[in-house]
């Protein structure tokens, strides 16, 4: 399957190449791989380009890593006490499906074009993705195993660890892998219609100066970030949930 996936990004590539060679898209609006892949090294010789994509990979981890404690955090408390679940059951279905782009104008309001900006848009949207898969995985708790954990008189801390976390781990890890994609979208996003330091920035600094072939290079390093970021999740997924029957068929 790997082959066949090195196989279509080779025949994407040949495609990319031939169309404005061939004059069906112009080259000044879609210039040739060979030319993005130039622009792609002229940009990897200057400083800024790596100061850009560490400020990226910044606001991104910092983000991610904030809507994930809050998620968790809050999806184990709301969760575990079912009148504090069904009292927010509407709030969270209200405010889950706001686009975080729909607060661009907040958070430039309240933090202009600094990088805590585009972390309130990352930490938003990512925030639900977590949320919502600790919510069902904490639901999903069997009902017997809760029953045997009351009459052995458990703590409350002993419930959390051997029943909770078990069984909520998968749903928690599937909910991060999602996340991360998010954080990575929202992150250049904000980069690129506030302003704040990053890859997203640079691309619009590209568009705006006539530097084509600069601009489509830089939204390839966003593209490799992202099929870096599902590798690295899918296998801290593999790894994390080794015990799980799901992986172990999987493996099978």
């Amino acid at each position: 399957m790997k082959a066949y996936g090195l196989i279509g990004v080779a025949g994407f590539v040949a495609l990319l190449e031939a169309v404005p060679r061939l004059g069906l898209v112009p080259a000044e609006y879609l210039p040739p791989a060979s030319r993005i892949a130039v622009a792609l090294g002229e940009e990897a010789r200057h400083g800024a380009f790596w100061q850009a994509l560490l400020d990226t990979l910044q606001t991104w981890f910092t983000g991610l890593a904030i809507a994930a404690v809050a998620g968790f955090v809050a999806g184990v408390v709301i969760g575990s006490v079912p009148i504090l679940r069904e009292y927010t059951a509407s709030t969270i279905e209200f405010l889950r499906p706001i686009p975080s782009v729909a607060l661009i104008p907040l958070a430039v309001l309240l933090y202009g074009t600094a990088r805590t900006a585009t972390l309130l848009l990352v930490v938003y949207a990512s925030f639900w993705q977590i949320l919502v898969q600790v919510l069902h995985g904490v639901a999903d708790v069997d009902p017997i195993a809760r029953d045997t954990a009351r009459s052995f008189h458990l703590t409350a801390w002993q419930k959390l660890w051997r029943l909770t976390w078990p069984t909520a781990l998968p749903y928690t890890v599937t909910g991060l892998r999602l996340a991360t994609a998010v954080a990575l979208i929202l992150t250049i996003t904000g980069e690129l219609i506030i302003g704040t330091p990053g890859i997203g920035k640079e691309i619009a600094v590209a568009q705006s100066s006539g530097a084509v072939a600069a601009m489509y290079a830089l939204v390839v390093v966003t593209g490799v970030l992202g099929v870096l970021a599902n590798l690295v999740t899918r296998a801290g997924e593999r790894r994390v949930l080794a015990w799980h029957p799901a992986q172990r068929a999987a493996q099978a």
